[in-house]
């Protein structure tokens, strides 16, 4: 267990390392982040937290020139979704995977993402407290999620605001806030993306899955790279099964491992657009 912890430490200490964004560069980058991407406002103030975050938006394509209503995905580490002007080490190229599946006729979405907070990052995004890194805050951020920042999207856009259009995506410390924001608002969230998850840093999780079935219609995408290290590959299959104990189909859940791939942005970009169209299925487009 230690050992295949000190795998793990590093990996995530580094992802904490990257989202802190550009700011570490000295060379401006330029920006890759397309039209539909834009800042939303002045940075939110984040109720029980005593601090602001900024939140960035992406529209797609047929928005602006029509009346439809559309599914809204909210995404943790918004600096590193859409640009690579403000990711620390590549983007997850969100906006681009959108307006491809959009053009296609496939999949047309609102993404939300949220800034991470720095230094608060290890903390904010674990709803358990850590004797490495703190006092758990996710609690609150979530809350932040589900009653400020959703209410507002709500009323701002065109959304199609109930649970069987609203889904939530991380990776590292976002995918497990992802999977505690599906099980703790299930009434909220249908669909969780939980990418490369460090559930070794929130050992209750597990517990907290067991004791929270969610709904049955409700998708759970588990994504890991074989080469993330032993623990991490263990707790997602170990994530697996809990899940299946509770009774929750099978067909709504996917667990894939990709035994080449590592922690970095590159896999997860690589990998966004078969799970948004598994977790979106029947989903085609605005109302």
């Amino acid at each position: 267990m230690r050992a295949s912890r000190r795998t793990a430490l590093p990996l995530l200490l580094a992802f904490a390392t990257m989202a802190l964004g550009a700011c570490a560069e000295d060379k401006p980058k330029a920006s890759t982040a397309l039209p539909g991407v834009s800042l939303l406002g002045e940075p939110l103030a984040m109720p029980g937290l005593d601090r602001k975050r900024q939140l960035r938006l992406y529209l797609p394509p047929g928005y602006a020139t029509s009346d439809k209503r559309y599914p809204v995905l909210y995404m943790h580490d918004g600096q590193n979704l859409f640009d690579t002007a403000t990711a620390y080490a590549g983007e997850w190229k969100v906006d681009e995977t959108l307006d491809a599946l959009a053009k296609e006729g496939k999949l047309e979405l609102i993404v939300v993402g949220i800034d991470n907070g720095a230094e608060k990052r290890m903390t904010e995004l674990n709803a358990w407290d850590n004797p490495e890194f703190g006092p758990g805050e996710n609690r609150a951020y979530t809350d932040f999620i589900v009653k400020t920042v959703k209410p507002m999207i709500d009323r701002q856009y065109r959304t199609l605001p109930d649970r069987a259009n609203t889904a939530i995506m991380g990776s590292s410390m976002g995918g497990l806030a992802s999977h505690y924001a599906l099980a703790q608002y299930p009434e909220v969230f249908s669909k969780a993306g939980v990418f490369s998850p460090a559930y070794w840093t929130a050992e209750p999780a597990f517990a907290f899955v067991a004791s929270k079935p969610v709904p049955k219609d409700a998708r759970v995408f588990l994504l890991m790279g074989g080469k993330e290290g032993p623990q991490m590959n263990a707790d997602v299959k170990k994530m697996a099964g809990v899940i299946g104990k509770t009774g929750h189909p099978a067909v709504n859940t996917v667990l894939k491992i990709v035994p080449e791939a590592d922690h970095n942005e590159a896999f997860w970009a690589g990998e966004l657009r078969e799970a948004l169209l598994w977790m979106f299925a029947q989903q085609t487009g605005g109302q």
